[in-house]
């Protein structure tokens, strides 16, 4: 199997070469790119004196313009598995082979790397934990597929859902919006069990005061997206 371990990267000029360095360490067989949002700190320029394969954008896309582009490069290169895992250290590629166990015999297109199976390692905040659940049970009811970790940047795609996701996915923070469409365009969407560590530096990018706007977008997003694919006459 070819992997593709793709690394969205935006101002972690304190955290993206140990990210790199850990999973060299841990998965010394897969290839690995790293998508440098139009970062604004010392980011590039770590990756360019590191000789680390990456590639930058002129002005910022989002997360989700960046996580797109990933996958047009392995659509475009042939991988059969994309893994997608956050620059800012909090993802264990000691656990990447659990996340794409599901793939590799053939039970998932999508498996995404849960906090909350086991509940070991950093949990997050008690108030993201509520909006994490929140969203959880609005897929479930609009989807009838129960994911618990639904905002885990932390999860593999096969071939046939990375071509769907370089055609087509979701901006801003799109991880919620990435799960309803693979459920309802006929995907098969597991989770397994990791362990995540804290942020190792920097600052994220969802802060206390955009919380709100947060869940309220992404729910309406969610929303939307399902009402469309009704309109047009269901699934894939």
């Amino acid at each position: 199997m070819k992997i593709l371990v793709m690394i969205p990267c935006y101002n972690e000029q304190e955290n993206i070469l140990d990210t790199v360095k850990n999973l060299k360490k841990h998965c010394p067989d897969v290839d690995y790119l790293v998508i440098n949002d139009c970062s604004t700190d010392n980011s590039e320029n770590i990756l360019k004196e590191n000789n680390i394969p990456y590639i930058s954008f002129p002005c910022n896309l989002g997360i989700g313009g960046g996580v797109q582009a990933g996958y047009l490069y392995a659509k475009e290169n042939g991988y059969d598995i994309t893994v997608q895992m956050d620059g800012d250290g909090q993802h264990d590629p000691a656990f990447l082979q659990t996340v794409i166990e599901p793939i590799l015999n053939g039970k998932a297109d999508m498996s995404i790397g849960s906090r909350f199976i086991e509940k070991k390692g950093f949990q997050t905040s008690f108030a993201r934990r509520i909006g994490i659940r929140f969203l959880s049970c609005l897929i479930f009811l609009l989807t009838g597929k129960r994911v618990y970790d639904v905002t885990s940047g932390y999860r593999a795609c096969n071939r046939l859902l990375t071509e769907f996701y370089a055609d087509s996915y979701a901006q801003d923070y799109p991880e919620p919006e990435a799960i309803i469409a693979a459920v309802l365009n006929g995907f098969t969407v597991s989770e397994v069990a990791v362990e995540m560590k804290e942020r190792q530096g920097g600052v994220s990018s969802i802060r206390a005061l955009s919380s709100i706007y947060y869940m309220v977008k992404v729910s309406i997003s969610l929303l939307v997206y399902r009402l469309i694919l009704a309109d047009r006459g269901g699934m894939r």
